[in-house]
C-alpha cells in the first residue's frame, strides 16, 4: 500500500498540470485514503481498488491505468480518470500474502473482513447511521464526480475471469474475450457470484432488476444495494472486474453437466462437513466472537463466515441450479471450498497467539484443503503482469463503449 501511494505521489509530481493526488477521507483506524486523478474533463471514470484485501493485483491495475491515461492523450479526450488508491486500507494491512507462492501460502496470511465491514458491500446490510468512514468517503467520491462509469477491480484466488455490469454495455463482451483469451485466462461462464444473472456475452454478466429473486436468498448482501448502485443516481453505472490468480479450465466448460442437482447437493453437503471440521478443529476453544462479533477482526470475519454456511447449504439443496453447465457446478464448487478454508485460515491467525493446540490443528486443515483446491481445479499460476494486462484493457474497454451509451 505504501509503495502505492509513493508511486501516484511520484506520477502528480511528474506531472503536476495533469495530475493530482488528495486525500478524501480516513479509515476505521486512521489511514488515509487517497484519490489520484488524471486529467480535468467533467465526465469522469473512477476506478476503485482494494475493496477487498484479498486481491492485491487491483493495486497494481489502477497504477498502470494512471500511467497509460497519463501517456495516452485519446483515453483523455473529454474524460477525466480518478483511482481510488485502496478502499480499505485497514483490511490491507491485515492480508499479508500479496504475492503468494501457493494457495496455502496464499492462506497462511489470509485476511477478509466480515461483509459489514467491507467499503462496498457495508450500505447493503448496515443502516445509514451505521456505514463505515469507508464506504462514506467512496459515495462521497461518486458524489463528487458523477462518474459516468465506476470499475471496481476485484479478484479471485482460483477460476477464470468475468465481469458484473449494472447496466449491459454492449459490445464489451468482445474485447473481454479477446483479451483473456490472449493472456490464457480461462473466462468463468457460469460464475457463482452471479447466479442466475442474465449474460451478454460469455463471462459477461449483468446484474438483474430489483424485484428479481436472488439464487442465494440466505445471504444478507445483495449487490444491487452495494455501493456499486450509487453512480446510478447521476445517470452511471458500475463494472466489476475480475481476474483470477491462479487460473482453472473447469470453470471455462460451457458443456452440460450430467447430473448438475446432484452434484450441487454433494458440494452442499461437503459445505456442512467442512464447517463442521473447523468447528472441531477448535477443540472446544472460545474463539472470542459471537454472532455479530466481539474480538478482533480475524476473528469477526471468520465466524461470520462460518455463520454463512447453514443458509447457504440449505439454498444450494432447496433451490434448483442457476446453471446446468460444468462451468457453474465447478464455481459453485470452489465457492464452497473458499467459505471454510478462509475461516479455518483467519482463525489460525487469530488464535496462533493464544491456543497453539487449536492453531496446530486449523492450520492442517488449511495445508490440506488448499492442496486438495488446488489439485481439483488443476491450478496453475497466472503472472501478475497478465492480471494486470487483462484487468486494464477490460477497464479501457468497458470505457470506450459505456461512454457511447452514456447521457
Amino acid at each position: 500500500m505504501a509503495e502505492l501511494v509513493l508511486s501516484a505521489r511520484a506520477l502528480a509530481v511528474e506531472r503536476p498540470g495533469l495530475c493530482g493526488l488528495r486525500q478524501v477521507g480516513v479509515s476505521r483506524a486512521g489511514r488515509p485514503l487517497h484519490l489520484l486523478s488524471v486529467g480535468r474533463a467533467p465526465r469522469a471514470v473512477l476506478v476503485v481498488a482494494g475493496a477487498h484485501a484479498n486481491e492485491p493485483a487491483a493495486g497494481g491495475t489502477l497504477l498502470a491505468l494512471a500511467r497509460r491515461a497519463v501517456r495516452e492523450r485519446e483515453l483523455r479526450d473529454g474524460v477525466s480518470w480518478h483511482f481510488l488508491l485502496c478502499a480499505d486500507p485497514d483490511g490491507a494491512s491485515l492480508h499479508v500474502t500479496p504475492a503468494p507462492r501457493s494457495l496455502y501460502d496464499y492462506h497462511l496470511g489470509f485476511f477478509r473482513p466480515a461483509g459489514p465491514e467491507q467499503p462496498e458491500w457495508a450500505p447493503s446490510v448496515l443502516p445509514p447511521d451505521r456505514l463505515p468512514p469507508e464506504t462514506l468517503a467512496l459515495t462521497g467520491v461518486i458524489d463528487e464526480l458523477r462518474p459516468f462509469l465506476q470499475v471496481s477491480l476485484h479478484g479471485t484466488d482460483l477460476g477464470g475471469s468475468w465481469v458484473q455490469l449494472t447496466r449491459d454495455v454492449p459490445g464489451l463482451a468482445e474485447p473481454f474475450a479477446k483479451s483473456a483469451a490472449q493472456l490464457h485466462i480461462p473466462v468463468e461462464t457460469g460464475a457463482s457470484d452471479a447466479a442466475g444473472w442474465p449474460a451478454s456475452g460469455p463471462g459477461v454478466h449483468v446484474m438483474p432488476a430489483a424485484e428479481a429473486g436472488r439464487a442465494y436468498p440466505s445471504l444478507t448482501d445483495d449487490a444491487r444495494h452495494s455501493t456499486w448502485y450509487h453512480a446510478h443516481r447521476y445517470g452511471g453505472m458500475t463494472a466489476v472486474i475480475e481476474v483470477p490468480m491462479w487460473a482453472s479450465d473447469l470453470v471455462d466448460d460451457p458443456a452440460p453437466h450430467p447430473a448438475p442437482d446432484a452434484a450441487i447437493h454433494r458440494l452442499a453437503e461437503r459445505l456442512l462437513a467442512d464447517a463442521a471440521e473447523v468447528r472441531r478443529a477448535l477443540g472446544g476453544t472460545d474463539a472470542g466472537a459471537g454472532p455479530g462479533g466481539a474480538g478482533g477482526p480475524l476473528l469477526r470475519a471468520a465466524v461470520w463466515g462460518l455463520e454463512l454456511v447453514p443458509g447457504l447449504a440449505d439454498d444450494l439443496v432447496r433451490t434448483p441450479p442457476a446453471d446446468g453447465t460444468r462451468a457453474y457446478v465447478g464455481s459453485v464448487d470452489a465457492f464452497a471450498r473458499r467459505v471454510p478454508l478462509r475461516a479455518a485460515a483467519m482463525l489460525r491467525r487469530a488464535l496462533t497467539a493464544t491456543d497453539a493446540g487449536a492453531a496446530g490443528r486449523l492450520e492442517r486443515l488449511v495445508a490440506h484443503w488448499s492442496d486438495a483446491f488446488a489439485t481439483r481445479f488443476r491450478a496453475r499460476w497466472v503472472p501478475v503482469e497478465h492480471q494486470v494486462e487483462h484487468q486494464s484493457r477490460t477497464v479501457v474497454a468497458a470505457a470506450r463503449h459505456s461512454r457511447e451509451q452514456a447521457p
